[in-house]
């Protein structure tokens, strides 16, 4: 039914507060409600189990509004701090089942749900707390290598189990990233370079140097043979 404002308010008496946080002091309700009318405002009751009950002299329709906007931050608040997943293992979990738990917990991971993982422990196994270890950093690896999450809080026992938080990345809702294409060395960048500036410059010189006639005579001929001796007369 939500507050008690104005006449329905009927109590002895009401600490009274203002619209500006002012303290008005202890007060009948009739006299807290000729305050609030000469302001042009309502008297509501925002603590009624107090003693005695307390009462705010604003707008209704504005109080409205900011409980409504308070409730709204609340329930985000509480969905946000459902959607952490959870994900648990024990310190002998073989590589098979490993390998399946690393791959949900990227896929939770790239659709920017957070995942707490847990080691439960069992009996002797508290005494060697290294095998959880390499399965936390094994899986820390993996998500990092793949660029979808982070950690958000580092492995700690608590009790006989060691919990651990993964956060998504900023680009976890997109996928993982693309490696980079190298980057070629300076010594084969500036060799390519001088072999590009190179070739314009044998072409104009290829173009410049004049070809050589087709019917040019050599430079030096041969002897032209010696002429026949004419026959005498007998």
């Amino acid at each position: 039914m939500g507050p008690r404002i104005n006449e329905r308010i009927r109590v002895r008496e009401v600490r009274v507060v203002d619209d500006v946080d002012g303290q008005l002091g202890i007060m009948s309700p009739r006299e807290a409600l000729e305050i609030a009318r000469e302001r042009g405002l309502d008297l509501i009751e925002v603590a009624p189990n107090a003693n005695p009950p307390v009462c705010r002299i604003m707008n209704y329709g504005k109080f409205k509004y900011e409980q409504g906007k308070r409730e709204r931050e609340a329930a985000k608040k509480q969905r946000q701090a459902a959607e952490i997943k959870g994900m648990t293992l024990r310190p002998g979990t073989d590589d098979h089942d490993l390998d399946f738990k690393i791959k949900n917990i990227t896929k939770f991971l790239s659709e920017g749900d957070k995942v707490k993982v847990t080691v439960r422990f069992r009996s002797r196994e508290m005494s060697h707390p290294e095998f959880a270890q390499a399965a936390l950093n094994k899986i820390v690896n993996a998500v990092t290598e793949a660029g979808v999450g982070s950690v958000e809080r580092h492995p700690i026992m608590e009790g006989r189990q060691m919990i651990m938080v993964l956060a998504p990345a900023r680009e976890g809702a997109t996928g993982p990233k693309k490696p980079a294409a190298p980057k070629a060395s300076s010594a084969s960048s500036a060799s390519a370079s001088s072999a590009l500036a190179a070739e314009p410059a044998a072409a104009s010189n290829s173009q410049s140097a004049p070809a050589p006639a087709a019917d040019a005579a050599p430079a030096e001929t041969a002897a032209p043979p010696p002429a026949a001796e004419a026959p005498t007369a007998a």
